[in-house]
């Protein structure tokens, strides 16, 4: 019902309920005149529930009291239990004529001794907990000395909407939240919502109602198709995060009874959000709380929920495509959409962003006066930002500061290298304005294996690569990520890839070889399993919409059918002499004080390009602890220091003219 009715029903509700309450009220008084042995006066106790001043069925909706009653299935007798609690709360003259209904001054409460001797049509069965009144905790037993002789009172919800007000119970504020339904849902989320209706209709007049499990990349998107489904219904939708369900049995029913009893108050829904619940959790909680709970149920999990008693039906809840993000973008840009210089389209094809996150860059921009010069920058990075959101919460995110001038490789690997970043700035012409991803979506994601030696320069690589493209990196521990329990780094690649579509930010996986190895013989299910796992890898990176890297320091320790399904492979050469020296004169910042470097020395020195970062950042603390300029001797205690390191033999040809 909603708060805001009109004051004609607002009044009418009142009078109904007066009249109702005084329709008991006068019952008590003919009980207590009886007890007294007064002669009852004719008609005494015969007030009827009218409403004055206008006709029922000119009110938009029906008074409280005739929809509690229908709603929770009560009988007369129940009705006027329900009224006489009411009555003490709302009549001042009530709580005399119940002591005086009971003969006792001091007892001023509704009991059920005196309902059943003082009410028409009383039936021992209200008493019972399955009952209506105790079931739905619409009364509340202020003891348990005596189910008969404790006083009665009505809950403060029930009595709120008997008035006519019809605010959420305050027990239920901290933990659920109202979710409006969405304006402006895309086409193809609203056919989802549409199919979502469709069946719960279906599943009502059945009598039959299943859990509704939505699933998909982005939430927000899951919870507006949710929102959308119940308005199609007529319904309003709740939220509760997964959390909030108690593991205790006791407390798990007493919320599953009060949301029950709100969703027949406000004809709402509920959505369990529950994407970080492990299955533990869902067996221990959520599950048993599905499955005590009436009424329309939604989860948003991309995980499949494990079984269940209660039907479970999962619907799949995608981005919008790109021709309804552009009409999105238009519509939550407005004005500002003029003064981007064709820049919506490069967003489209990189950032695959719903309906909200749309919202929030266009307000953003909408809020923020920009130069036009450089509002197309401040477009993308305000996607960037909204994008990368989920992914922080998963892997490191590095922040790229080389440049090309950087990488010191080969001219053939440098060509591979601009080549993967052409292929990721045209896929959107190439797969869909050319229609290459008509011909199938298998092979269209962009992947690459960086193959060499430690200190090679392949995260630099990677790092040039996201500066290049100005998007977002994100090294992936892979050892962190593969578990031993079978389908845990199924689960963990899932949430990884999931949380990158939206950005289509760039993926370094360190270490490949924690994954990849020669495919083992299968001699047990540990050995599948490990199958399984790199083959779901590669089936997402052959999906994935952004670039994803994998680095190992043992190509040949690789399955050539996996070789086979990624893309580029760029082999990272151990650098020598000439390299070495060019990596050595780039290596130094301008602002660093140098004398006397000699680039051709210490190129002979045989180390890797991560070796000599490391040996030109320790002299450079050399030479600030001695207020000194960076100088040749300083380079050769650091050198000697980051040998030792790594257990590298030095001879006098590498750094024995070093001074």
């Amino acid at each position: 019902m909603n708060k805001t009715l009109p004051n004609n029903w607002s009044q009418a509700n009142q009078r109904h309920l007066m009249a109702a309450i005084g329709r008991v009220r006068s019952a008590l008084e003919r009980h207590a005149a009886q007890a007294q042995g007064k002669e009852v006066q004719s008609g005494q106790g015969q007030v009827q529930e009218k409403i004055p001043d206008g006709a029922a069925e000119a009110l938009p909706v029906p008074m409280s009291l005739e929809r509690l009653e229908a709603a929770f299935g009560l009988s007369p007798f129940e009705r006027d239990i329900l009224l006489m609690c009411a009555g003490v709360e709302l009549d001042s003259a009530f709580a005399a004529c119940c002591a005086a209904a009971q003969g006792d001054a001091r007892r001023t409460h509704p009991t059920f001794s005196l309902a059943m001797a003082a009410l028409p049509e009383a039936h021992w069965s209200a008493l019972t907990p399955d009952a209506p009144l105790r079931r739905w905790r619409l009364i509340e037993l202020a003891n348990n000395d005596s189910l008969t002789v404790t006083p009665l009172r009505i809950d403060e919800r029930v009595l709120h909407f008997l008035a006519g007000i019809n605010e959420v119970d305050l027990r239920l504020r901290a933990i659920i939240e109202s979710l409006s339904a969405p304006a402006g849902l895309p086409p193809s989320q609203l056919a989802v919502a549409g199919r979502i209706a469709e069946g719960l209709k279906v599943a009502l007049a059945a009598r039959k109602l299943p859990v509704i499990q939505l699933y998909g990349a982005d939430k927000t998107s899951r919870q507006r198709v949710a929102a959308a489904a119940c308005g199609k219904m007529g319904m309003l939708l709740h939220g509760i995060q997964h959390r909030e369900i108690p593991a205790v049995a006791g407390e798990r029913e007493n919320l599953s009874r009060l949301w029950e009893r709100e969703a027949i108050f406000t004809n709402s829904a509920l959505l369990v959000h529950a994407d970080e619940s492990e299955s533990a959790e869902c067996v221990r909680s959520l599950l048993p709380f599905l499955e005590i709970t009436r009424g329309v149920l939604f989860v948003s999990r991309n995980e499949p929920l494990p079984a269940a008693s209660r039907t479970i039906m999962r619907f799949e809840v995608h981005q919008p495509i790109p021709a309804e993000q552009r009409i999105l973008w238009k519509e939550s840009l407005g004005e500002v959409f003029h003064r981007l210089n064709g820049q919506l389209e490069n967003v489209i094809a990189q950032f695959n962003l719903g309906p909200g996150a749309i919202q929030s860059v266009s307000a953003e921009l909408k809020s923020t006066p920009q130069d036009k010069n450089l509002i197309g920058d401040r477009f993308w990075e305000a996607c960037r930002v909204q994008a990368r959101a989920r992914l922080d919460d998963l892997a490191p995110r590095l922040e790229p500061a080389a440049g090309w001038e950087d990488l010191v490789l080969p001219e053939a690997q440098r060509q591979i290298l601009r080549e993967i970043a052409s292929h990721v700035r045209q896929r959107a012409k190439v797969y869909d304005s050319w229609d290459f991803a008509s011909k199938g979506k298998r092979g269209l994601g962009i992947s690459a294996l960086f193959a060499g030696g430690s200190g090679t320069g392949k995260t630099m690589a990677a790092e040039v690569l996201a500066r290049e493209l100005e998007l977002d990196l994100y090294r992936i521990d892979l050892s962190a990520v593969v578990s031993k329990y079978i389908g845990e780094t199924e689960k963990n690649l899932r949430r990884l890839f999931d949380a990158a579509e939206e950005s289509g930010s760039l993926l370094l996986f360190d270490e490949a070889d924690a994954l990849f190895g020669k495919r083992s013989e299968v001699k047990d299910s540990h050995d599948r399993y490990a199958n399984i796992e790199v083959s779901y890898l590669l089936q997402r990176m052959e999906a994935y919409r952004g670039l994803a890297i994998l680095t190992t320091n043992m190509k040949e320790a690789l399955d050539p059918a996996f070789l086979r399904r990624i893309r580029f492979v760029v082999q990272f050469p151990f650098p020598d002499a000439n390299q070495r020296a060019e990596i050595w004169r780039r290596i130094f910042p301008t602002g660093t004080p140098t004398e006397g470097l000699d680039s051709t020395k210490l190129g002979r020195l045989n180390v890797a390009g991560g070796n000599i970062r490391n040996i030109a950042l320790n002299a450079a603390f050399l030479a600030a602890d001695a207020n000194e300029p960076v100088r040749m001797g300083h380079l050769q205690r650091a050198a000697r220091a980051e040998c030792v390191k790594i257990e590298k033999p030095l001879t006098s040809a590498e750094i024995g003219d070093w001074t």
